[in-house]
């Protein structure tokens, strides 16, 4: 494959793949069931807090 092929293959295919992944990691912490492995992830620093 030459310069320009590989060019027109990253310009054209390339772009919506990266668009379409990109999209995805914004999508995946709104997906159903997140949320509570999200508010665990926030409270795990204060599973062994013994001031309590």
């Amino acid at each position: 494959m030459s310069y320009d092929e590989l060019r027109h293959f990253a310009d054209s295919w390339g772009l919506l793949g990266m668009t379409i992944v990109f999209l995805g990691l914004i999508a995946w912490p709104f997906r159903k069931g997140a949320r509570q492995h999200h508010e665990d992830a926030a409270n795990m620093i204060f599973k062994e807090d013994d001031n309590v």
